[in-house]
């Protein structure tokens, strides 16, 4: 398998509502990936609102034979309270994909607490159940906790076949995510890594003009997300990199230097651990824009725009159309000073941000 995913995550929408994919470009998308010989499709659940699963269906599933495309999806943990909840989501997601079988099925995002519960409800049983009746090919876990706690998943559970973790190069050596670290316990007990957030949620892509110039002084003829892709495809245990692709241009630039992928040489390396350095140095929030704290927020805060609205007003000195941005998002969206600080956001961030701190300092600085 060639080292690109696609990740269904960040899909075209229309007129900005995310649980109305637009299928028809999708479709366009899907057609230049699979033409140039990726096949692997990365869903889950929760995705798009919930209506991932049934764009993978119309866009991949429907047009394809089944043995040319991988499709994985996930055990969303937050939404498994009893034993009976997996049967049912691992029902419906086979209905909402239409497909006899999943050929990679996750435990979605294990920390501390979801790790104690997948144990209490023997959730690793449930999926190592339903690879024993066909129903799935390979199982694994996506994992956002600290290299301690892969270490003890790991060891209790070596039926596991992969793990999924969130790496790049401003990661790689950060002390909360420890993306190095996980990836050489990974490496030790013999599990391909799956690479998510290569580009941080776009952060690798908006990068300060100082890093931009760096990488196209180097390389011309890449873009700049080029370097994120390939520096995760570059490490040797990595199976491939998920890229949550948005629109044809991504798709095809990301296949076009991953079609004959070549891994960075060491200069290459050199630049990345340097662009990370000054990335770090002016990204006061580092938010993925996962949107897994949006759901669930009562007073409906746009919270990964007002985070890239405030780390843009950072990056400029201050000087920025930030005050307009933010103005139009708080006339449809509750504005950062009206979260009541239950906590919701933070118990299910996957980067463990202290969110509702971060909110204060969007208000303080907008409103």
């Amino acid at each position: 398998m060639k080292k690109l995913g696609f990740g269904c995550m960040r899909l075209p929408v229309i007129g900005g509502n995310q649980q109305n994919i637009d299928i028809e470009t999708f479709k366009k998308m899907v057609d230049v990936y699979m033409e140039r010989g990726f096949t692997y499709f990365d869903t889950a659940y929760v995705y798009h609102g919930g209506k991932s699963e049934e764009a993978v269906r119309k866009a991949v599933v429907e047009r394809y034979p089944r043995d040319s495309f991988t499709v994985t999806t996930k055990l969303f943990m937050f939404g498994v309270n009893k034993k009976e909840d997996m049967e049912r989501m691992f029902s419906e997601q086979l209905a909402r994909l239409r497909v006899e079988y999943i050929d990679y099925y996750w435990l979605h995002a294990l920390n501390a607490a979801s790790y104690e519960k997948a144990q209490r409800l023997d959730c690793f049983g449930f999926i190592a159940r339903k690879k024993a009746e066909g129903k799935i090919k390979h199982i694994g876990f996506s994992f956002h906790d600290s290299p301690e706690l892969l270490e003890r998943i790991l060891s209790d559970h070596p039926e596991t076949e992969y793990v999924q973790l969130q790496l790049n190069y401003v990661d790689w050596l950060s002390p909360t995510i420890a993306a190095k670290k996980c990836y050489d316990i990974a490496t030790a007990h013999g599990k391909p890594v799956i690479v998510m957030e290569p580009l941080k949620g776009g952060a690798l892509v908006n990068v300060p003009q100082q890093v931009k110039d760096m990488f196209l002084a180097h390389e011309p003829d890449l873009s700049v997300a080029s370097w994120g892709i390939r520096y995760a495809a570059s490490l040797s245990n990595v199976m491939t990199v998920l890229s949550g692709m948005s629109n044809l241009q991504q798709v095809d630039d990301n296949t076009s230097y991953m079609q004959n992928f070549v891994p960075l040489t060491a200069e290459e390396e050199k630049l990345c651990e340097r662009a990370a350095k000054i990335i770090n140095e002016t990204t006061p929030i580092p938010c993925t824009a996962c949107r897994y704290c949006v759901d669930g927020c009562p007073k409906h805060i746009a919270i990964p725009e007002y985070f890239a609205i405030y780390n843009e007003h950072r990056r400029m000195g201050g000087y920025s159309n930030g005050m307009v941005y933010y103005a139009n998002l708080t006339a449809m969206h509750g504005k950062a000073s009206d979260c009541i600080k239950c906590g919701k956001c933070e118990r299910i961030c996957p980067q463990h941000l202290p969110i509702r701190k971060y909110l204060e300092e969007v208000a303080k600085t907008f409103e």
